[in-house]
């Protein structure tokens, strides 16, 4: 077990902002966890735990205790001719994951590639790309919870998954850290390629696990910056789901507006064309800005605070209030 004292955050936050943690614990595995959550001093004290920090805000130097898991490894736990069940520690790296897995000819979590973060985070955040989402395939999800000291095995249902959120997000739940995640893949897999981009992109090509992840990865370093060299925590909002009524009121003004169909007759509007319609889209405001490849990234070009990421953000979520009347809420959260 790791312990140290005013420990910089700046590698495990993808905004590489420059924040400190008053204590920052490293553990490797469950025994390790159990002793720090039953630890009266760290009971008293405030903490977060954080994979590789891909979807943090660090406003301000954080006044507690910083986790971090070292728990890795893939096992295959069951398996029969049409599936395959892994157990993964929650601090394996997600893409090292989606990577063993294609390498193995097992299918699920293909269109989830270059997603950055580790994989109990990406069960907390319910990680998706290109229409599908790792609760497609998780089978359980073993956490510790925070109160009673007491491990559980949740099933899927008992995540209770839904567009980028888990009962792991629900402030009204008792708070749990992930140790293991298990994931049921296919060995014939369905691919899965309603999006249009990834559809266009592998035209002409042989449809599998590993032309589906070429193109994904493709796609997303042409969109996305790479966190090693400008910072970002990737997308920054949430793509807004809205009424019918509302979508129609929007195409009445803009007649190419993209969609995507949701339960219960709702609209999802991409986050990203809204920020683009109201300006945003390459704009920078001293060391912030927003990506001009893609509008629902913002980034730090390289002495930006946490503050003044937020307050950017804010003036964001301002104008497409103030011009479509819709709320965007934040993917990335906020610590302050």
């Amino acid at each position: 077990m790791r312990i140290e004292q005013n420990v910089s955050l700046e590698k495990y936050n993808t905004f590489h902002l420059p924040v400190k943690t008053r204590w920052f614990i490293e553990y490797e595995n469950e025994e390790d966890l159990h002793k720090i959550l039953r630890d009266e001093y760290f009971q008293e004290c405030l903490s977060i735990h954080i994979g590789q920090g891909s979807n943090l805000l660090f406003v301000n130097d954080y006044n507690g205790i910083v986790l971090h898991s070292l728990i890795r490894g893939i096992e295959v736990v069951a398996e029969d001719e049409h599936s395959v069940h892994l157990r993964i520690g929650a601090g394996e790296v997600w893409d090292d994951v989606v990577a063993y897995a294609v390498a193995k000819g097992w299918g699920g979590i293909e269109n989830l590639s270059l997603i950055p973060g580790e994989t109990g985070a990406a069960a907390v955040q319910n990680i998706g790309a290109y229409g599908r989402e790792i609760k497609d395939v998780i089978e359980s999800v073993e956490a510790w919870n925070q109160l009673t000291f007491e491990k559980h095995t949740f099933t899927v249902e008992e995540c209770e998954y839904s567009y980028r959120q888990s009962r792991f997000k629900n402030p009204h739940q008792d708070p749990h850290i992930i140790t293991y995640v298990t994931l049921k893949l296919s060995k014939t897999p369905v691919f899965h390629l309603e999006y249009g981009a990834l559809k266009q992109r592998l035209e002409g090509k042989e449809v599998n696990l590993e032309t589906i992840r070429e193109a994904v990865i493709s796609i997303r370093r042409e969109k996305l910056p790479a966190p090693t060299v400008l910072g970002n925590a990737g997308s920054f909002f949430m793509n807004p789901v809205i009424t019918a009524g509302q979508f129609e009121e929007i195409r009445k003004q803009y007649p190419a507006v993209p969609s995507y169909p949701e339960e219960g007759g709702k609209v999802k509007v991409p986050a990203g064309w809204l920020i683009e319609q109201c300006g945003f889209k390459g704009q920078r405001h001293g060391e912030v800005g927003c990506y001009d490849k893609q509008a629902l990234v913002l980034v730090n070009y390289g002495n930006a605070t946490g503050d003044e990421i937020a307050l950017f953000a804010e003036e964001i979520r301002n104008a497409v209030r103030e011009r479509f009347g819709i709320e965007l809420i934040p993917e990335v959260k906020y610590i302050a």
